[in-house]
C-alpha cells in the first residue's frame, strides 16, 4: 500500500506560479512511473506530466513548456513546478504512482490539491 500526499495548491493570479509536491509513504526509486493528473469541474481527469522509469518524461500538449516535473528520490517526493498559469489550469491536481506488483502494476492516487487561477 502506498500513500501519496499532495501539497502546494492554492489561489494565484493569471501569469503566476505554484509548486506542487507529492510525498510518497515509501521509496519511489523503483516505481515504474509517477506523475500528475488534473480534473476540472465537469471534465474528465487528464494527464499533466509523468516521469517514467529510466527518466523519461511526458508532458501533455497544453503544458506548452510552462510546467516542469521533477523528483527527489531521497525525499520520496515528486514536484510539479507550474509557471505562467492560466485560468484554464484551474482544477484539482492529483498525484499518481504506478507500483509494480507480483503480476500487475497498481495505480495509487493522492487526495488531490485545488489549484485556482484567477483572471
Amino acid at each position: 500500500q502506498v500513500q501519496l500526499v499532495e501539497s502546494g495548491g492554492g489561489l494565484v493570479q493569471a501569469g503566476g506560479s505554484l509548486r506542487l509536491s507529492c510525498a510518497a509513504s515509501g521509496s519511489i526509486a523503483g516505481f515504474p512511473a509517477m506523475g500528475w493528473y488534473r480534473q476540472a469541474p465537469g471534465k474528465q481527469r487528464e494527464l499533466v506530466a509523468r516521469i517514467i522509469s529510466g527518466g523519461r518524461i511526458k508532458y501533455a500538449d497544453f503544458v506548452k513548456g510552462r510546467f516542469t516535473i521533477s523528483s527527489d528520490n531521497a525525499k520520496n517526493t515528486v514536484y510539479l513546478q507550474m509557471n505562467s498559469l492560466e485560468p484554464e489550469d484551474t482544477a484539482v491536481y492529483y498525484c499518481n504512482a504506478l507500483v509494480s506488483g507480483p503480476t500487475v502494476d497498481y495505480a495509487y492516487w493522492g487526495q488531490g490539491t485545488q489549484v485556482t487561477v484567477s483572471s
